[in-house]
């Protein structure tokens, strides 16, 4: 029953009332006011606004608990409790980040600093590897990503991977020769298997710029090399190049791996000793989207001697030793190029009949023993 029809049905209590005039004017007076303080009122865009977001809070499991109501209140009190103890945990996680980032698990800063990190660039080689490179997980190379399922994945790019040590004086010869020594070193390695020039076949002029041209033999060959290839005049022996005609590189990185040394040398020189892997990775020319990778390790031992006691050209390299062990490329090929196999593709020259072996295994010596018959390679 509402408060009108309470207020009806009590005027019609008596037809003689026995209550006095002004105690039921007053009456009359607060009914009214009963009535219509309880009756329905439209709520303002406030606190509409406030039901609303209320209602959406409840949905979600938001609902604010009541100010100091029970349970509710108390399990607030402690899961901000919780936050403060979390709290202190990060600032102190953050002052132990400052000093040393590595312990967060996850690097979320991006160091990447462990040098097991499949993905981190290794440290520069310093000494001879003890056994080759893990199995990297299989990936076929593609334009987009050439050096997938490789370990020169993580090697140095290009130059930056043919490291000269420190300089200082040996027998007899200054730290500055012993630096032009390594530094003409650098570049032979550098023009002779980096150059993009080299690289697709041209002559590689600034390679043999640095060649002491008083050393006949060697120069004489290579340049009989360049101009009428053979077997027994291949200047694959010292310079990567491959047909233009036939494949191209995939991106400009070649991926290199090595190590350089110095000694005193025997003839009042400064004697250099360098061994790098080169990683090339291409495609053919005929459309195809298949890339492969040739595999280059070449050791080199080069001295600069002293002119006062040597008939040798000055700020010249005198090549000592040279030896190279090509991965996927024909066999018996001499026509001066590099050329890598493909899948989809026949091979070049002859079916190999040599062992199997690890390109990428650098812990082995290039021994002037070793088997040199045209194998096989386990991965490129």
């Amino acid at each position: 029953m509402n408060g009108l029809s309470k207020a009806l049905e009590l005027t019609d209590v008596s037809e003689d009332p026995k209550i006095p005039d002004d105690v039921w004017a007053q009456f009359a007076r607060d009914t009214e006011r009963d009535i219509r303080d309880s009756a329905p009122k439209e709520p303002s865009a406030r606190a509409r606004e406030v039901t609303e977001r209320l209602r959406r809070q409840e949905a979600r499991g938001e609902l604010p608990e009541g100010w100091r109501t029970g349970p509710a209140w108390q399990q607030k009190k402690s899961r901000r409790g919780l936050w403060s103890v979390l709290a202190v945990a990060v600032a102190v996680g953050v002052a132990v980040v400052a000093v040393k980032p590595s312990l967060v698990p996850g690097d979320p800063f991006g160091a990447k600093t462990s040098s097991g990190d499949a993905s981190s660039p290794l440290p520069q080689e310093t000494t001879a590897p003890t056994a080759a490179p893990s199995a990297e997980p299989s990936q076929v190379p593609t334009l987009d990503d050439p050096f997938a399922g490789s370990p020169a994945k993580r090697w140095a790019d290009g130059a930056a991977g043919i490291a000269v040590p420190k300089a200082k004086a040996v027998g007899g010869r200054s730290e500055a020769k012993v630096e032009q020594a390594l530094e003409l070193t650098r570049k032979l390695l550098v023009e002779s298997n980096l150059d993009p020039a080299t690289l697709r076949g041209e002559r590689p002029r600034a390679a043999l710029d640095v060649l002491d041209p008083l050393q006949k033999d060697v120069r004489g060959l290579l340049e009989t090399g360049l101009r009428k290839p053979d077997e027994k005049h291949d200047p694959l022996w010292m310079f990567s190049r491959f047909d233009p005609e036939e494949v191209r590189p995939v991106g400009d990185v070649v991926k290199t791996r090595g190590r350089m040394t110095f000694k005193a040398g025997d003839h009042a020189s400064v004697a250099v000793h360098a061994d790098y892997t080169f990683v090339y990775p291409v495609v053919q020319t005929n459309g195809s989207t298949e890339v492969t990778r040739t595999i280059i390790r070449r050791i080199l031992d080069v001295e600069i001697s002293d002119p006062a006691k040597y008939q040798v050209t000055p700020g010249k390299l005198t090549v000592v030793n040279w030896d190279q062990d090509i991965n996927n490329s024909a066999c018996e090929v001499y026509d001066g190029y590099l050329h890598p196999s493909f899948g989809s593709s026949e091979p070049t020259g002859p079916d190999p009949t040599g062992p199997t072996s690890d390109p990428y295994d650098r812990s082995k010596p290039l021994d002037a023993n070793r088997d040199k018959s045209c194998g096989t390679v386990s991965r490129v």
